[in-house]
């Protein structure tokens, strides 16, 4: 009976072995591209052939394909956003309109860099897959919740709990729209304007 080869074997060759290809880089390339250019636009093959993986390394990873691949990096942008949000809560110490201020400005620098580019990874799939797909539906609702509770809790200091959770709803909802109308017109105007509206004195 022929044995399979083991991971020395094919290192030996010359060759890594499936687990030896990060599947960080996979997820942050497919990140990139969906939120470059959408879910459906972005073709497997591309997101293989950027990412630097051979296709079995690809599949070993990620054996249902591009549909879990696009699940991990909704998984990996909730990590990452969440964990942003909750450094501004945390630095604005009480203060409502600074933590707006900050959120509205990082969101926009984000898409500046980007040349207006970048659009937002969890508006992506939620266009693209939640209506057709009940768990990705579910993991962006849960997305959404947790941000809007983070924001909720930085602006609660002068507001009741339902106020805050209604403002801070509006705030995300706005910052997403923000997001659309400035990839348009290129143009931090949008962001500018949620800057104002969500903070007492109207200061950008």
């Amino acid at each position: 009976m022929r044995k399979a080869p083991s991971h020395a074997d094919a290192s030996s060759r010359g060759r890594a072995p499936p687990l030896a290809y990060p599947r960080e880089k996979a997820i942050e390339t497919a990140e990139r591209l969906f939120r470059l250019h959408g879910y459906a636009a972005t073709g497997l093959n591309q997101i293989i052939e950027e990412s630097g993986a051979p296709k079995g390394s690809f599949y070993f990873h990620f054996p249902g394909g591009k549909r879990e691949l696009a699940a991990e990096v909704l998984a990996a942008y909730r990590t990452k956003t969440s964990a942003g949000f909750r450094v501004l809560a945390q630095k604005a110490a009480g203060d409502p309109d600074r933590f707006v201020r900050a959120l509205v400005k990082a969101v926009g620098e984000e898409m500046r860099a980007s040349d207006w580019a970048a659009g937002c990874a969890a508006q992506v799939l939620a266009q693209e897959l939640a209506p057709d797909d009940a768990e990705m539906s579910d993991a962006l609702a849960s997305l959404f919740d947790e941000w809007v509770g983070i924001a909720a809790a930085a602006i609660g200091p002068s507001a009741d709990r339902r106020s805050a959770q209604a403002r801070a709803l509006a705030l995300v909802a706005a910052l997403e729209g923000a997001r659309t109308l400035a990839r348009t017109l290129r143009s931090a105007a949008p962001f500018d304007a949620v800057a104002r509206q969500f903070t007492t004195s109207g200061a950008g």
